[in-house]
């Protein structure tokens, strides 16, 4: 008779139990801290669920700050900045994986080095670019800055390299060129790895603060990260109007993940499976 996985490995299990548990716990908070009043978030000992469900702290956010204008920056800058770092990602992977040509572990060792450079160093000389050419307060000033595609590029090319250059060979032989071979055979190929790096793409996206703080003046250019701290004065502070806007600002997060999670759970799999 077997012995169940659950007898042989409890320790593991109750590992994966508790860190889950942890992980979950801050999501859990913010659900329940944004439904409080401000007496149950500033009570102590702090108090698990709310005296009385409070729909008003949502209401409260939308007069406080433009919460749909940050709210739409950030999504349509999201979501452009993601098709188009996934599409020169794959691009670059599909060139430096299978093409040949002059220089190409160079252009793959500097791509490898740029990750180690903090974008904190680049912000100084991109605004000072962004600044010169017009694009301070503009939506092309806010997108082309932050399509930096090192780590979908080598993401992605970690993925096509598994994909045979047999498939290469068949399609020249049926005489497809650079184009169809890249739009026929890898990219139908790859579509768990591009799943997965366009949900990578989009979180990162999404939350970035820095460079719309320093590229925008305008308040209605403002992303929602921004948005956020609008609702933190030197005065007052509400948390639970805070929780509220934050728990409305995950729900994108939440869609794109349930969207790619089939590709996302491929991607891990067949890594596993690799390795």
């Amino acid at each position: 008779m077997k012995t169940s996985g659950k007898r042989r490995y409890p320790a593991t299990f109750l590992f994966l139990l508790l860190s889950s548990a942890l992980m979950i716990f801050p999501f859990v908070w913010l659900f329940l801290s944004a439904f409080k009043t401000s007496s149950d978030v500033y009570h102590y000992p702090p108090k698990w669920l709310p005296s009385s469900f409070q729909l008003g702290n949502f209401a409260e956010v939308f007069k406080k700050i433009p919460f749909l204008r940050f709210y739409a920056n950030s999504l349509f800058i999201g979501l452009v900045q993601t098709v188009l770092q996934i599409a020169f990602s794959a691009m670059g992977a599909f060139a430096l994986t299978k093409l040949i040509f002059p220089g190409r572990k160079g252009v793959f060792t500097f791509m490898q080095s740029s990750m180690f450079v903090p974008e904190v160093v680049t912000m100084i000389p991109l605004f000072l670019i962004v600044s010169k050419v017009g694009l301070v307060d503009t939506y092309p000033g806010l997108i082309l800055p932050g399509l930096n595609c090192a780590f979908t590029t080598l993401l992605l090319v970690s993925f096509f390299q598994t994909i045979p250059d047999d498939l290469i060979d068949a399609a020249k032989i049926d005489g497809c060129g650079y184009y169809r071979i890249f739009l026929k055979v890898m990219l139908p190929n790859a579509r768990t790895a591009i799943g997965t790096a366009s949900l990578f793409a989009f979180l990162t996206h999404w939350r970035s603060y820095m460079w719309p703080l320093i590229a925008t003046n305008n308040v209605k250019m403002r992303t929602l990260p921004i948005g956020l701290k609008y609702l933190v004065t030197e005065t007052s502070s509400e948390y639970q109007v805070m929780m509220a806007a934050s728990l409305m600002a995950i729900v994108p997060v939440l869609v794109v993940y349930m969207l790619m999670e089939k590709e996302f759970v491929q991607s891990i799999t067949l890594t596993g499976l690799k390795s």
